[in-house]
């Protein structure tokens, strides 16, 4: 039988360029997935160890930024004697266009995965535009 393991591995975050980290803690970039639906665009990020209450996400001008704030869990009486899995936050940084409803975006997150619906601006929505028919003149 064929070795079916996959190795997972997060990616460190890259500071922007002109700006610096100030935290000590580790910081990692979640891979999302995007998809563009007929009426919004939806952001999924793998953010485990995320909760409601521990992830901060802000739109700025152009800007979104999501921020995850991630706890080491060590249960209580015992000691942490060897960590392959890293422990830090996560961030991730998006330019978003005018053609997004600012004013309707709305995030929810489930068993670390964080998911923000950008509905479409309502000018930019297709729309069918209806065809009447004209009477021949005789």
């Amino acid at each position: 039988m064929a070795d079916e393991t996959k190795e997972i591995t997060k990616k460190e975050a890259h500071t922007p360029k002109g700006t610096e980290q100030i935290s000590a803690r580790r910081l990692f970039r979640p891979d999302v997935d995007i998809v563009e639906r007929k009426d919004d665009i939806v952001i999924m990020a793998d953010m485990p160890g995320v909760g409601k209450d521990s992830v901060d996400i802000t739109l700025e001008n152009k800007v979104l930024t999501i921020y995850g704030k991630v706890d080491a869990e060590i249960p209580e009486k015992h000691k942490l004697y060897i960590s392959e899995y890293g422990i830090g936050d996560y961030q991730r940084v998006f330019n978003i266009n005018e053609e997004i409803d600012r004013d309707k975006i709305e995030a929810s997150v489930k068993n670390g995965v964080l998911k923000i619906i950008l509905p479409k601006s309502e000018a930019l929505k297709a729309r069918k535009i209806e065809v009447k028919a004209e009477v021949a003149e005789a």
